[in-house]
Protein backbone atom coordinates (compact mmCIF):
# COMPACT_ATOMS: atom_id res chain seq x y z
CA UNK A 1 0.00 0.00 0.00
CA UNK A 2 1.40 3.46 -0.95
CA UNK A 3 0.85 6.03 1.66
CA UNK A 4 1.69 9.54 0.69
CA UNK A 5 3.46 12.32 3.31
CA UNK A 6 0.72 14.95 4.34
CA UNK A 7 1.27 18.37 3.03
CA UNK A 8 2.47 20.93 5.60
CA UNK A 9 0.75 24.09 4.66
CA UNK A 10 3.44 26.83 4.19
CA UNK A 11 1.92 30.16 5.37
CA UNK A 12 1.87 32.75 2.60
CA UNK A 13 4.56 35.23 1.96
CA UNK A 14 2.89 38.51 2.86
CA UNK A 15 4.24 42.32 2.52
CA UNK A 16 4.50 42.52 5.88
CA UNK A 17 6.57 39.19 6.69
CA UNK A 18 9.10 40.39 3.97
CA UNK A 19 9.17 44.09 5.79
CA UNK A 20 9.67 42.39 9.00
CA UNK A 21 12.46 39.72 7.11
CA UNK A 22 14.47 42.98 6.11
CA UNK A 23 13.87 44.90 9.18
CA UNK A 24 15.48 42.11 11.41
CA UNK A 25 18.19 40.63 8.89
CA UNK A 26 19.51 43.20 8.06
CA UNK A 27 21.59 46.14 10.61
CA UNK A 28 20.58 49.93 10.26
CA UNK A 29 17.51 49.62 8.17
CA UNK A 30 15.17 52.86 8.22
CA UNK A 31 11.97 51.71 7.21
CA UNK A 32 9.56 54.38 5.85
CA UNK A 33 5.97 53.78 5.37
CA UNK A 34 4.16 56.10 3.01
CA UNK A 35 0.45 55.40 1.20
CA UNK A 36 0.53 51.62 2.57
CA UNK A 37 3.81 51.26 0.64
CA UNK A 38 7.17 50.52 2.17
CA UNK A 39 11.13 52.14 1.43
CA UNK A 40 13.59 49.99 3.20
CA UNK A 41 16.67 52.12 3.59
CA UNK A 42 19.99 51.71 5.06
CA UNK A 43 21.20 54.40 8.13
CA UNK A 44 22.30 53.29 10.92
CA UNK A 45 20.91 54.66 13.70
CA UNK A 46 18.45 56.22 11.53
CA UNK A 47 20.80 58.63 10.12
CA UNK A 48 19.42 58.88 6.47
CA UNK A 49 18.42 61.20 4.47
CA UNK A 50 15.80 59.78 2.61
CA UNK A 51 15.61 62.90 0.26
CA UNK A 52 18.81 62.10 -1.26
CA UNK A 53 19.22 58.53 -0.59
CA UNK A 54 17.19 56.03 -2.69
CA UNK A 55 15.92 53.16 -0.92
CA UNK A 56 17.49 49.44 -1.37
CA UNK A 57 14.04 47.52 -1.60
CA UNK A 58 10.48 48.32 -1.41
CA UNK A 59 7.39 46.72 -1.15
CA UNK A 60 4.16 48.15 -3.24
CA UNK A 61 1.08 47.40 -1.81
CA UNK A 62 -1.09 48.98 -4.48
CA UNK A 63 -1.86 50.70 -7.64
CA UNK A 64 -1.01 54.42 -5.90
CA UNK A 65 1.52 55.15 -8.56
CA UNK A 66 1.02 52.51 -11.65
CA UNK A 67 -1.57 49.86 -12.36
CA UNK A 68 1.10 47.87 -14.97
CA UNK A 69 1.13 44.80 -12.11
CA UNK A 70 -2.36 44.73 -11.00
CA UNK A 71 -1.88 45.56 -7.06
CA UNK A 72 -5.36 46.55 -6.51
CA UNK A 73 -6.46 43.10 -5.55
CA UNK A 74 -6.76 42.23 -2.00
CA UNK A 75 -3.31 40.95 -1.02
CA UNK A 76 -1.41 41.66 -4.08
CA UNK A 77 1.81 43.53 -3.37
CA UNK A 78 5.60 44.08 -5.31
CA UNK A 79 8.35 43.13 -3.88
CA UNK A 80 11.48 45.50 -5.45
CA UNK A 81 15.09 45.59 -4.78
CA UNK A 82 17.46 47.60 -6.60
CA UNK A 83 20.81 45.19 -7.49
CA UNK A 84 24.28 45.72 -8.23
CA UNK A 85 24.20 46.26 -12.59
CA UNK A 86 26.60 42.57 -12.76
CA UNK A 87 23.92 41.09 -10.31
CA UNK A 88 21.20 42.66 -12.97
CA UNK A 89 22.97 41.99 -15.97
CA UNK A 90 23.60 38.36 -14.78
CA UNK A 91 19.94 37.52 -14.21
CA UNK A 92 18.54 39.39 -17.02
CA UNK A 93 21.30 40.18 -19.54
CA UNK A 94 21.36 44.48 -20.40
CA UNK A 95 19.03 46.61 -18.74
CA UNK A 96 16.39 47.80 -21.02
CA UNK A 97 16.07 51.19 -22.36
CA UNK A 98 13.18 51.87 -24.65
CA UNK A 99 9.75 52.33 -22.99
CA UNK A 100 6.23 51.93 -24.03
CA UNK A 101 3.46 55.14 -24.77
CA UNK A 102 2.44 54.64 -20.84
CA UNK A 103 6.34 54.79 -19.89
CA UNK A 104 6.76 51.32 -19.37
CA UNK A 105 10.42 49.33 -20.20
CA UNK A 106 9.97 46.95 -22.59
CA UNK A 107 11.03 43.58 -21.31
CA UNK A 108 9.42 40.16 -22.36
CA UNK A 109 8.26 39.95 -19.19
CA UNK A 110 4.43 40.15 -17.91
CA UNK A 111 3.95 42.33 -15.40
CA UNK A 112 1.04 41.39 -14.02
CA UNK A 113 2.46 37.54 -13.76
CA UNK A 114 2.99 36.72 -9.97
CA UNK A 115 5.65 34.68 -8.09
CA UNK A 116 8.01 35.45 -10.90
CA UNK A 117 11.35 37.27 -10.79
CA UNK A 118 11.34 40.34 -13.63
CA UNK A 119 12.74 43.20 -14.44
CA UNK A 120 10.88 46.16 -13.28
CA UNK A 121 8.65 47.92 -15.02
CA UNK A 122 9.61 51.49 -14.74
CA UNK A 123 12.84 51.15 -13.12
CA UNK A 124 14.54 48.33 -14.71
CA UNK A 125 17.22 50.72 -16.48
CA UNK A 126 18.15 51.05 -12.58
CA UNK A 127 19.05 47.67 -12.52
CA UNK A 128 15.89 46.98 -10.26
CA UNK A 129 13.75 43.84 -10.15
CA UNK A 130 10.05 43.00 -8.68
CA UNK A 131 8.60 39.81 -7.49
CA UNK A 132 4.46 40.21 -7.60
CA UNK A 133 3.22 37.65 -4.32
CA UNK A 134 6.57 35.45 -4.11
CA UNK A 135 5.74 32.20 -2.81
CA UNK A 136 8.25 30.82 0.15
CA UNK A 137 10.16 29.02 -3.16
CA UNK A 138 10.39 32.27 -4.94
CA UNK A 139 11.15 34.54 -1.38
CA UNK A 140 13.96 32.12 -0.67
CA UNK A 141 15.50 32.46 -4.15
CA UNK A 142 15.57 36.37 -3.48
CA UNK A 143 16.85 36.54 -0.31
CA UNK A 144 19.84 36.67 -1.72
CA UNK A 145 19.24 39.76 -4.08
CA UNK A 146 18.30 41.42 -0.76
CA UNK A 147 21.27 40.86 1.34
CA UNK A 148 23.18 42.02 -1.97
CA UNK A 149 21.08 45.31 -2.28
CA UNK A 150 21.54 45.56 1.46
CA UNK A 151 25.53 44.98 1.30
CA UNK A 152 25.44 47.62 -2.15
CA UNK A 153 23.50 50.38 0.39
CA UNK A 154 25.68 50.17 3.05
CA UNK A 155 28.64 50.46 0.82
CA UNK A 156 27.33 53.62 -1.04
CA UNK A 157 26.11 55.04 2.47
CA UNK A 158 29.98 54.45 3.58
CA UNK A 159 31.51 55.92 0.23
CA UNK A 160 29.08 59.10 0.82
CA UNK A 161 30.40 59.01 5.05
CA UNK A 162 34.13 58.80 4.17
CA UNK A 163 33.65 61.40 1.07
CA UNK A 164 32.06 63.83 3.46
CA UNK A 165 34.55 63.56 5.87
CA UNK A 166 36.76 64.63 3.73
Amino acid sequence: MNSVAPVTPVAPVTAESVVRHIAESFDGVHVVEHDGDTFCFYGPGGDVDIARTLPFATVVTGDHHEAVSRLDADGAYRLNIGLTKASYVERFGPAPTERDEDGVLVTDADYTARDVLMPHPFYASQYWVGVVNPSASTFDTVRPLLAGAYEFAVRKYDNRTARAER
